[in-house]
């Protein structure tokens, strides 16, 4: 019986220490009633959802990339385009959204192709800013794959600047980052954009 009695106040401590409990006392300081029947589980869900968008924290890239690292002769560039990706602005904890286009250029080894969306969504799924996400997609894999250089273009809609502020609905934002050739070399920029302005698959 003491046993139980100290597993429920575990319980109940593990409980007021949750996001759940904390999306509960936010409902009712908006002023709604978590006890309704479409609020029931809400605390719970919404708790669900942030773990699963804020799962990036606990990526290990080494185990992303596990060991899909090819020894090729090939040195022309290499694009990944119109990756979509989903992540959370930190000033204000809404969604923005949009597609990034990765491209290197290999000196003796490609990554296998899968795993640049996988870096991304390591990224993207944190408490991030739009500049901060694309350098960091960049770095990791001029890290990894060790280029010649790494060019990452990211587009996005941001819902703070939708919903609420300035309420601007058809706005976007286009970062960059460039590292070796991609920034030392005009050349091998404009080649990307030439690339980038190519008319998709359908």
């Amino acid at each position: 019986m003491k046993n139980k009695a100290a597993a429920k106040v575990m319980e109940i401590s593990r409980k007021k220490d949750s996001t759940a409990s904390l999306v509960e006392q936010m409902l009712r300081n908006l002023g709604e009633d978590p006890d309704r029947d479409g609020l029931l589980r809400t605390p719970e869900r919404a708790d669900k959802a942030m773990q699963f968008l804020t799962s990036g924290y606990t990526v290990d890239l080494k185990k992303i990339v596990n060991g899909a690292l090819f020894d090729v002769k090939h040195d022309e560039m290499v694009l990944v385009k119109d990756v979509e990706f989903y992540s959370l602005c930190e000033h204000h904890m809404l969604p923005f959204f949009g597609k990034m286009h990765v491209a290197y250029l290999p000196k003796d080894r490609v990554i296998g192709l899968s795993k640049i969306p996988r870096i991304i969504d390591a990224f993207a799924r944190r408490l991030q800013v739009q500049e901060r996400l694309t350098t960091q997609v960049a770095e990791a894999i001029q890290e990894m794959v060790n280029p010649l250089g790494v060019g990452v273009i990211c587009e996005a809609r941001h819902f703070c600047m939708m919903m609420r502020g300035v309420e601007k609905q058809e706005s976007s934002t286009v970062t960059s980052a460039m590292l070796g050739a991609f920034r030392t070399q005009r050349e091998t920029r404009e080649e990307l954009l030439a690339l980038l302005r190519h008319s998709s698959l359908k």
